[in-house]
C-alpha cells in the first residue's frame, strides 16, 4: 500500500472512531451525568459537535488528498463519496436547523418543553450512521 493509500485509511479509521465515540456514546450519555440540564447538555453538544465537525472536515480532506496520491478502487471512493455527502447535508442543511432549534430551547422557548426529538435530529442520527457505515466500507476496502 502507498504512503496516501496508507494515510487515507487511517483517517478513515480515526474519523469513524471520533463518529463512534462522540455521537453514539457521548452524546447520549451526557443528560444521564448527574446535574446535566437540557441547556448544559446542549450547550456541551454544541461545542462537541463544532469540534467534530472541524476534525472530521480536516480528516476529509486528508483522506481526499491521500486517495488522489494512491489512486484506490471506485467502490473505495465511492464510498468516501457517501461519507463526504452525508458530512455535507449535516453541516450545510441539518445542523443550521438543530443550532435554530436549540437557541429557541436555550432563550427558553417552546422547542424543548416536554417536545421529543425534532425529526431534524433524527434527520441528524441517519446520516451519522450512513457515515458509520460508508467509512467502515472504505476503510475496509482501502485496506484491501
Amino acid at each position: 500500500m502507498s504512503a496516501g493509500g496508507s494515510a487515507a485509511a487511517a483517517a478513515v479509521f480515526v474519523w469513524l472512531g471520533m463518529v463512534l465515540a462522540i455521537s453514539f456514546l457521548e452524546a447520549p450519555l451526557k443528560f444521564r451525568a448527574p446535574g446535566v440540564t437540557l441547556p448544559i447538555g446542549l450547550g456541551i453538544g454544541r461545542l462537541v459537535f463544532r469540534a467534530l465537525n472541524g476534525c472530521e472536515a480536516v480528516l476529509a480532506a486528508v483522506i481526499l488528498v491521500g486517495m488522489i496520491l494512491a489512486t484506490p478502487s471506485t467502490a473505495a471512493m465511492g464510498g468516501f463519496g457517501v461519507a463526504l455527502g452525508a458530512l455535507i447535508v449535516q453541516l450545510a442543511v441539518v445542523r443550521p436547523a438543530l443550532m435554530r432549534r436549540s437557541n429557541a430551547v436555550l432563550a427558553g422557548g417552546s422547542a424543548g418543553s416536554g417536545q421529543s426529538r425534532s425529526r431534524v435530529h433524527y434527520a441528524y442520527v441517519v446520516l451519522e450512521a450512513v457515515k458509520v457505515l460508508a467509512l467502515l466500507t472504505t476503510g475496509v476496502l482501502l485496506l484491501t
